[in-house]
């Protein structure tokens, strides 16, 4: 039996979501739900699949089957392709398993040649309109199916526009829209070398392999890269039966959502334009009306459209971004779909209906992407710094955030200008899928052109990237690359603010504050807290970010890098004598300044942290990484040490090494030189205990030794931390509790855990040395073919992004396993960047860690992911 590829929009349901594509499951539900739907049928995401595998029988079977829905849609609306008396005309579109807003191609008016356009002008008595629409399906066709540039045919618009004395298209008459009609086709003869095709069946075949062939357009790859979405699903293609919203004054079209994408408001937002078509709208081309206005011009069009808002708001349980059309006073209901909302939207929309009894908290907490928090964990603009500042213009406050760069006007330069290290804001007239990578790679975006609902607008607020639209008080010359206002010019490379909460753009750059947490993401996060059953500390190796981390609601610090703290200006200098030391008296003369700095840097992390579970880090880095390599501050630091210039350049000759990763650190240095060690663990346990005798909440330090791939390393070094410690206690006559653990990182500690789980108390995965020495790819140059990898579909994603499962992650199971076969109540955690990664979160908790550990601005990210991964 052959494969079913069409199915009519009567035949499916939500729940063929994988086969029919997110938006002909939706027409297919929303016709069973007895909405007034244009009538159509759907081609499957699998005949695309074998579209891409070469299936040779593929075409044949699937036109067979599309000439079939295509006779019994003639059937069904008495119309027929190609009819001088009444055409059947259809929309082509593609319909992705996960929206992928803007990312391929539409078609609209397919079927419309030099007979039925007559036919068309016939039966809708409408000249005007038959050859508008004729107009716009030669530029869609030739443009998405035969890759001719839209710039010809705007360029042609634009000319007869000017010529005419009119600003709008829709002032131009059915005569200048029949002599517009024969010069796009003059335009398709040119570049194509034949006629524009008039058998509609032929139309139709070209369009639906254009739209397959769209799922891997330049911009749908980089969309699904940036989504984490599977290059393996495949794009269905709607055929569905054309309403017309360009048919005059009666007539329009429209997007809204249920409720507001950017705030969360339950409030309907939208927009609408008269006298148009469906890509109007969303293109920017004419700016367009807000919805509210459509209950003053057409009352009942609007109350029967919010009734609408409501059944399928209900019926999916979830915020609605709906597209309409308005043909002579007759509604149609063209597409839903869950509508791309803003973080902040996203709690306050899951928190409402949660509140509405339309959900439960446990789905709440999964219909917020993790990562998508980074948004209002973000820096806002400074208040005071904003009333000083000056002006540019004001548009639409279409995706909020606070954004200021350097000024480019395509995604190129964005492009180059990110490779360079510069902060950029994307300018545009308006903006298109091909625009893409410059809108990731950009700090925010400003069009002039476009509402609420433009690509722009749609594609930001997915992104959590701050936009400003619509901005009619600016003028974008994007060939010259400046931007003009009354009193202005502004070039590429000036810097500019937007505030995408307030719709202003702001001259020069501006300060920025952290945000407060509070309202629906206090709420929501009290769920989350409720929910998960992991632990979610924070790397932190000051006051200030500790301190940062509590404010995000971290439990604990999973890893204080004590290196960090030897960077400080005031201190190198002693690290330094302390490294290029000649002998033992003179290495302990520098740790002795050492000590009452690191003491103090502990005693105030401490004082932070209340009580809460520190884990530090016993130095880790090379030691060469601290020693300058400039002449000039070599001899400052010979004269500051009172030796010959030649003396040290030797000295830091000796601590050079071909593969400092794999050298002379961590643990090594210990064993080398143990009085490094010993003066840390000392500043640890005396600051625990200053922290104790004051009357502050008492400490639990852990005390974490890097870089151990062997049992007896850990021995040593052990047991010259308990001599020191031990003489701590004696001195001071007062003792506090303490673990000692270590760190896993070398591939030999993981599957030798169940020896070292003998003398470690704890066992912390350093997930990015753990991949490093795994994989044997260096982590700093790894990122020169990793890109290729992952192009080449070598990699799905890089394994120092998200845990690698089935070798690194094997890795760690065997050493819980074997850990705690020796030590049953070991505890297990993650201080690796990993720690704040969702998916590798997820994988944390499956295998039974105790607590993941991440960034200060990732804890929140790290929170949810552990919840949904308890809910999962």
């Amino acid at each position: 039996m052959e494969n079913k590829y069409v199915y009519s929009f009567k035949e499916g349901k939500k729940e063929m979501k994988d086969l029919l594509g997110g938006k002909g499951a939706n027409l297919a539900e929303m016709t069973n739900i007895g909405l007034p739907v244009p009538p159509g049928f759907t081609i499957t995401t699998s005949a695309c699949i074998e579209f891409y595998e070469g299936n040779k029988d593929l075409w044949e079977n699937l036109l067979d089957q599309v000439k079939t829905y295509l006779k019994k849609l003639e059937e069904e609306l008495g119309k027929s392709f190609s009819s001088e008396e009444n055409p059947l005309l259809v929309s082509v579109r593609s319909g992705a398993v996960i929206s992928m807003p803007g990312m391929m191609d539409t078609i609209l008016n397919l079927g419309l040649n030099d007979i039925s356009v007559e036919g068309l002008a016939k039966s809708t008595g409408n000249e005007r309109f038959a050859y508008d629409s004729y107009r716009r399906f030669i530029q869609m066709f030739s443009d998405v199916a035969m890759e001719i540039p839209k710039v010809r045919f705007d360029h042609l618009l634009e000319k007869m526009k000017e010529e005419k004395g009119v600003e709008l298209d829709t002032e131009l008459d059915g005569k200048d829209l029949k002599v517009l009609v024969n010069k796009y086709k003059e335009v398709y003869l040119e570049e194509m070398k034949e006629e524009f095709p008039q058998d509609p069946m032929k139309q139709l075949e070209l369009a639906i392999k254009a739209v397959f062939k769209s799922w891997s357009n330049p911009r749908a790859v980089i969309y699904r890269k940036l989504h984490n979405i599977p290059d393996s699903l495949g794009t269905a293609v709607n055929v569905q039966s054309m309403v017309y919203g360009n048919m005059g004054e009666t007539s329009g079209t429209g997007v809204a959502f249920t409720r507001n994408p950017a705030t969360g408001e339950n409030k309907i937002f939208g927009e609408y334009l008269i006298n148009a078509q469906g890509e109007d709208v969303v293109a920017g081309i004419r700016t367009p009306n807000h919805i509210s206005e459509l209950k003053d011009m057409m009352p009942e069009i609007y109350d029967e459209f919010i009734k609408y808002t409501h059944i399928l708001e209900e019926h999916y349980k979830d915020m609605q971004d709906i597209e309409f059309t308005i043909e002579n006073k007759k509604l149609y209901i063209l597409q839903t779909r869950n509508g791309k909302r803003t973080t902040q939207a996203a709690i306050k929309i899951a928190t409402d209906l949660v509140k509405e009894g339309l959900i439960g908290k446990e789905e709440a907490i999964l219909r917020v992407n993790p990562n998508d928090l980074n948004q209002l964990l973000h820096p806002n603009f400074d208040q005071k710094k904003l009333e000083s500042s000056q002006v540019i213009a004001k548009g639409l406050a279409a995706s909020p955030g606070a954004a200021s760069g350097k000024v480019y006007f395509n995604a190129q330069d964005i492009v180059e200008a990110s490779q360079r290290g510069e902060k950029s804001i994307l300018v545009r007239l308006e903006t298109s899928p091909e625009d893409i990578e410059g809108m990731v790679l950009s700090e925010g975006i400003l069009t002039a052109r476009g509402g609420m609902t433009s690509h722009a607008a749609v594609v930001a607020r997915g992104m959590g990237k701050c936009c400003v639209a619509g901005c009619s008080e600016i003028r974008v010359d994007e060939e010259n690359k400046i931007i003009r206002t009354q009193d202005l010019t502004i070039k590429e490379g000036d810097y500019i603010s937007l505030d995408g909460s307030t719709g202003i753009v702001y001259l020069g750059e501006i300060e920025k504050v952290q945000p407060s947490l509070s309202g629906s993401f206090g709420e929501f996060m009290s769920w989350v807290d409720e929910i998960r059953t992991m632990k979610v500390r924070t790397n932190a190796d000051t006051p200030k970010d500790a301190a940062q981390a509590l404010e995000f609601g971290a439990e604990g610090i999973g890893l204080c890098r004590t290196e960090h703290m030897f960077f400080d200006s005031e201190r190198i200098g002693s690290v330094r004598r302390m490294i290029v030391a000649n002998s033992l008296r003179e290495r302990k003369s520098a740790l002795d300044e050492l000590l009452p700095v690191q003491r103090k840097d502990f005693y105030e992390i401490y004082k932070v942290m209340e009580g809460r579970p520190v884990t530090v880090r016993l130095l880790d880095p090379p030691l060469h990484e601290f020693i300058p390599n400039k002449e000039e501050d070599i001899k400052n630091l010979a004269e500051s040490m009172s030796i010959e210039y030649q003396d040290l350049v030797d000295r830091i000759e000796e601590l050079k090494e071909f593969n400092p990763m794999l050298g002379h650190r961590g643990c090594r240095l210990a064993v080398t030189y143990p009085e490094i060690y010993r003066m840390q663990v000392r500043a640890i346990i005396e600051a625990a205990i200053d922290i104790k005798e004051e009357g502050f909440e008492e400490i639990y330090p852990e005390i974490m030794i890097p870089l151990v791939g062997h049992i007896e390393e850990l021995k040593y070094v052990k047991n010259q931390l308990l001599e020191e410690i031990n003489l701590v206690f004696e001195e001071r006559g007062n003792k506090v509790n303490y673990m000692i653990g270590t760190m896993l990182e070398v591939p030999r500690a993981a599957i030798t855990s169940d020896e070292i789980a003998t003398e470690a108390e704890f066992f912390s995965f350093g997930t990015n040395d753990l991949t490093q020495m795994g994989f044997g790819y260096s982590r700093d140059d790894a990122s020169k073919f990793l890109d290729e990898y992952m192009n080449k579909g070598i990699f799905k994603e890089s394994p120092f992004e998200a845990i690698d499962r089935k070798g690194i992650g094997k890795l760690m199971e065997i050493s819980i396993e074997l850990g705690k076969k020796t030590r049953p109540d070991i505890k297990l955690g993650i201080c690796g960047e990993h720690g704040g990664e969702p998916s590798s979160v997820e994988f944390c908790h499956s295998i039974g860690l105790d607590y993941v550990s991440c960034s200060p601005f990732r804890v929140p990210i790290a929170k949810l992911a552990a919840a949904q991964a308890s809910i999962k």
